[in-house]
């Protein structure tokens, strides 16, 4: 393996790593306040392309990034759309270490959806 090759993965890593600690503080607190839907809508977008030119060019390390990348944005765009009670529901089910039954100190109380949300 070369160097550009060495760099080239490297690079996609850190673009994979670097939108997972988003979506697993959406998992564990359920707050997407300040997360602007707009910006994820349009990275969504570029995503998708960036997917489809890796399959048109049969760019294998451009696929896997960007199908990974796709998947953790869209994630992000999805929760942050989603009513809370629904938002809560797939986080409960994404979190193993969540009871279901007891709403968790870090988040706002699951029986009120009022709660937590911006005023």
């Amino acid at each position: 393996m070369n160097w550009d090759s060495v760099i080239g993965y490297l690079a996609a890593l850190c673009s994979v790593a670097s939108y997972t600690p988003q979506a697993w503080k959406i998992i564990k607190t359920r707050d997407t306040g300040s997360i602007s839907a707009p910006m994820y809508a349009i990275n969504v977008v570029g995503f998708a392309l960036w997917l489809a030119f890796g399959i048109l060019k049969n760019e294998w390390s451009l696929i896997i990034t960007n199908v990974l990348i796709l998947a953790l944005s869209a994630f992000i765009l999805v929760m942050t759309l989603l009513p809370y009670a629904k938002k809560d529901a797939v986080a409960d089910a994404l979190d193993v270490t969540s009871s279901g039954t007891q709403p968790s100190a870090s988040r706002p109380n699951a029986s009120d959806p009022e709660e937590g949300r911006p005023k």
